[in-house]
C-alpha cells in the first residue's frame, strides 16, 4: 500500500481526496492535517484509517505526521504548499500539489529542486491535461491565422484569477507558436480600436458552485474551432491526485507534471 498524508483534508477538495481513499485498496490514508488554529485541530474527522482501525486525528502541523506517510497530497492555498513542499523535501518524502496561484518565486524554488519529488500541476483531471496537449497542437498548426481566447469559470469563492488551468493553456498556446509576439489581454473596456493581431486574452468568469469550466476559442475568417472541458465533481481533480500519488512514489527525484504521470 502506499501511506498518504492529505493536506487540508476537512476542505472542499482535502475532504473529497480523503473519502475516494478510503475506498482504494492501493491506498493507506496515514495522516491528515489542517491550518494552524482550524477549529477541528485534534479532533477524529470522522473515518477509520484504512492502514489500520484508528480515528485520523488531524494534525496542525505536517511535521506531525511526515513520518508516517509515503506522498502528501496538497491542495491547500500557495503558502501553505511551498511550506508543505520545504517539509515534504526535508524528510525525502514525495508531495503531490495542486494548489495554483504561486508566484514566480515560489515556482522557481520548486522546480530548483534537484533533490526532491513532486507532481505538480494546476489541474490534475485526465481531460484537462489532454487539453493541455490539444491546444498546444491547435496553435501548431494554425498560427497566426486564428485570434485566440480562453475563457474560464469557476466558483465564487475562488481566491486567483486567472486560474492556474488558464494559464497552462495561455503557455501551451504560446509554445505552439512561440515565434508570435503575443500580447496578453485580461479585459476589453471602451473604444479599444479593434483586436490586435498578436492578442491572446484570458478572460475570468467567477460565479454560483461551478466547479471549473475551460474553453479555448480560435476564431477565423469564416469559421471558429472552440476547445472545452468542464468539471462537474472535484471527484475528478482528486481522483488524479491519487493516481499521480501512485505513480510518483516509483519515480526517482525530479519535479514532474500530470503529463509525466499520464504519459502524455
Amino acid at each position: 500500500m502506499v501511506r498518504i498524508i492529505i493536506a487540508g483534508a476537512a476542505g472542499k477538495m482535502g475532504s473529497t481526496i480523503l473519502n475516494l481513499a478510503l475506498n482504494d485498496k492501493e491506498l493507506s490514508v496515514a495522516g491528515v492535517t489542517e491550518a494552524a488554529g482550524h477549529p477541528l485541530i485534534g479532533q477524529d474527522i470522522g473515518y477509520k484509517s484504512s492502514v489500520a482501525n484508528h480515528p485520523l486525528i488531524i494534525a496542525g502541523d505536517l511535521t506531525k505526521v511526515i513520518e508516517e506517510g509515503d506522498v502528501v497530497i496538497d491542495f491547500t492555498e500557495p503558502a501553505a504548499s511551498l511550506n508543505h513542499f520545504r517539509i515534504a523535501r526535508r524528510h525525502n518524502k514525495a508531495i503531490v500539489i495542486g494548489s495554483t496561484g504561486f508566484n514566480d518565486d515560489a515556482l522557481d524554488e520548486i522546480r530548483a529542486a534537484k533533490d526532491a519529488r513532486v507532481v505538480i500541476s494546476p489541474n490534475m483531471s485526465v481531460g484537462m491535461n489532454l487539453m493541455f496537449d490539444v491546444v498546444e497542437r491547435i496553435s501548431k498548426v494554425l498560427k497566426d491565422g486564428y485570434d485566440t481566447e480562453i475563457v474560464e469559470m469557476h466558483h465564487r469563492w475562488k481566491k486567483d484569477s486567472p486560474s492556474g488551468s488558464a494559464v497552462r493553456l495561455k503557455e501551451a498556446i504560446q509554445r505552439g507558436n512561440p515565434k508570435r509576439d503575443w500580447l496578453e489581454v485580461s479585459g476589453r473596456k471602451g473604444i479599444t480600436g479593434g483586436r490586435k493581431d498578436n492578442e491572446i486574452a484570458v478572460m475570468s468568469l467567477r460565479g454560483g458552485d461551478v466547479v471549473g469550466e475551460h474553453t479555448v476559442i480560435f476564431a477565423g475568417i469564416g469559421e471558429r474551432l472552440e476547445v472545452t472541458h468542464r468539471a462537474h465533481s472535484r471527484e475528478t481533480f482528486a481522483a488524479g491526485a491519487l493516481v499521480a500519488a501512485k505513480w510518483l512514489v516509483n519515480q526517482p527525484n525530479g519535479i514532474y507534471t500530470m503529463k509525466d504521470v499520464l504519459g502524455i
